[in-house]
């Protein structure tokens, strides 16, 4: 988190308490529903893939911000996990001297075969050209930042309003800190707004493009 603000991502906030529970919201509007959507789709136990994940890599787990994750089991997590957008990785892989360098280079070795974590990897990850993919829009990302995502391919959440809006904020570094800022600072009021709020507040919601 000291990389953070030292890059000025968390200028005037958030504190703490909002991160954990912003992290929270994050995992329970977006990364859960859409992953459970999108195991579906391809036919795959999510409670099992799961299990495989732990198995392979338990840190990456227990972190759904990364912020208090080493470089490698970022890198390794998105190599991991054919990603609904992983842009958010990226910018967060801007806080390591020298991060998008090293995730270049092990997501190459992924696609040559020369990563220590290629048998492992390969064997959890949902799509088989992922790396190729990924390996792609890296680059891309490193000459532009504003070049297309890499965005994986979802059901009925995307027409849900909602659920497309809560993507849309969650899906950036900026729009995950700006949505931490507007919770309440301290443990106690936030644990009893998670209590109180089920579903993703739409007056949190990032624009959408163009607006």
């Amino acid at each position: 988190m000291d990389a953070l603000a030292a890059r000025g991502f968390l200028a005037d906030g958030p504190c703490r308490a909002q991160i954990f529970f912003g992290g929270l919201d994050m995992l329970r509007f977006v990364i859960s529903p859409f992953a459970r959507e999108y195991y579906a789709q391809k036919g795959i136990s999510f409670g099992f893939h799961q299990l495989l994940r732990v198995l392979d890599d338990p840190v990456s787990m227990i972190d759904p911000t990364g912020f208090l994750s080493e470089r490698d089991t970022i890198i390794g997590h998105v190599m991991q996990v054919v990603h609904l957008n992983p842009i958010y990785d990226l910018q967060l892989m801007e806080m390591f001297p020298g991060g998008l360098d090293e995730f270049e280079r092990q997501v190459e070795a992924m696609v040559t075969g020369t990563h220590p974590r290629h048998r492992t990897i390969s064997a959890i990850v949902e799509e088989a050209d992922y790396h190729e993919r990924l390996l792609a829009y890296v680059r891309a990302y490193r000459r532009d930042r504003r070049a297309p995502p890499l965005v994986r391919q979802q059901g009925a959440l995307r027409r849900d309003p909602r659920a497309a809006a809560a993507e849309r904020t969650f899906a950036t570094l900026p729009g995950f800190l700006g949505y931490c800022r507007r919770l309440p600072p301290g443990w106690p009021a936030a644990l009893l707004r998670l209590r109180r709020v089920s579903e993703f507040p739409l007056a949190f919601a990032e624009p959408e493009p163009g607006r």
